[in-house]
């Protein structure tokens, strides 16, 4: 879909809008990809955004190709050196539910009475759904709660912080704090205007200072409330920065970085990365892996490690294309490759050992 940039107002019924458009708390009121009438207009326009990306509608994603029939060659070998993946967390319909409403609740009742039995309650679901199936790993295509940003965002991130506290080896209180850390981390974004939320190009450094005031915002919300005060609302502050001390708000380096924020900012950059927002498209989940990896200087070695031994990518039984040309079925992952699983041709029945085979070093998933 080509895009430009059409002011507000230039913006007439039947456009379809190529960029989110979010309110204060950071929800999604009108979806990439959705047509313009006049009342989404007028909506749009009591935002006060000077201006919007508009599409030309036309899909430039190709057909997808017919499955090729599988050999019998194939289909041995598939079975041949098929391992299951680890355990995934999992989470019911009903959970899913009570959740996502228990976070739209949170962020639109900061100062309520029930704020921390909600908050606590959510969490407890994601720690039984941890502990119903003993989960060890994430796959990461799957997440998703809410089509809200914030909330999909927020359990995402919670979800894969638990994960990677409960792999490290973290007692149970952590990993519960943990969680929560992980759903409130960005409640501060409550505070930050529309206009700035909704800017569709790169914010300029009066506005970017604002943006940043969010960790503070979310570390002064909840402070004051006594099960959040210490290492909860500590690593809500400290989400952003960064072990070279090149984060924010105060630029601390790595000892001064609580544990929990050095897991929550790996997964919150890389659920960041994957997910579109009003400036920018979503990186392709094995861009995103890619660039998590190149962080070394930035996130915190142990915590990038374990995320990359906890998040699944390419799911056993799913298939991939490979830069040889040739479309392959998934039949094992492991620990620490989490972009090279093995894999076996389905036109061939070629077993390609990504990880380990020298001859397939040259072979990557596209």
């Amino acid at each position: 879909m080509k895009r430009q940039y059409v002011p507000i107002r230039n913006l007439k019924p039947g456009m379809r809008i190529d960029q989110a458009i979010v309110d204060r708390m950071d929800r999604v009121l009108v979806a990439r990809g959705a047509i313009l009438d006049e009342y989404v207009i007028q909506g749009i326009q009591k935002l006060k955004i000077p201006g919007i990306y508009i599409g030309d509608g036309q899909d430039e994603t190709a057909p997808a190709k017919p499955e090729p029939p599988l050999t019998p060659l194939v289909r041995h070998n598939i079975e041949k050196a098929r391992v299951d993946d680890p355990v995934k967390v999992q989470l019911s319909e009903s959970v899913k539910k009570r959740v996502s409403e228990g976070v739209q609740y949170l962020y639109n009742n900061v100062d309520s009475p029930e704020f921390t039995d909600t908050s606590t309650q959510i969490t407890s679901d994601l720690m039984k759904a941890l502990d119903d199936n003993s989960a060890l790993a994430v796959d990461i295509s799957t997440l998703k709660t809410s089509d809200e940003y914030t909330f999909k965002h927020s359990v995402d991130v919670a979800t894969m912080s638990m994960i990677i506290a409960k792999k490290q080896g973290m007692p149970r209180q952590d990993i519960y704090n943990i969680g929560i850390a992980g759903l409130l981390h960005d409640m501060g974004k409550s505070k930050i205007p529309t206009q700035i939320l909704n800017k569709p190009g790169r914010l300029d450094d009066n506005e970017f200072a604002i943006m940043k005031k969010h960790s503070e915002f979310g570390y002064t919300i909840l402070k004051d409330k006594p099960e959040f005060q210490g290492a909860i609302s500590l690593a809500v502050l400290q989400h952003h920065e960064k072990m070279n001390g090149r984060g924010y708000p105060f630029g601390v380096t790595s000892n001064k970085i609580h544990p929990y924020a050095k897991i929550l900012s790996v997964c919150d950059v890389y659920d960041a990365l994957v997910t579109e927002r009003p400036y920018k498209k979503p990186f392709t989940q094995r861009n995103a892996v890619e660039l998590i990896m190149s962080m070394t200087e930035e996130l915190d070695i142990n915590a990038m490690r374990t995320f990359l031994d906890t998040v699944i990518l390419y799911p056993v039984d799913s298939t991939v294309q490979l830069s040889n040309g040739e479309e392959a079925c998934v039949v094992e992952n492991k620990a620490g490759s989490v972009l090279r699983p093995t894999v076996v041709g389905l036109e061939s029945g070629t077993i390609y050992d990504l990880t380990n085979d020298v001859s397939c070093a040259s072979i990557i998933i596209q």
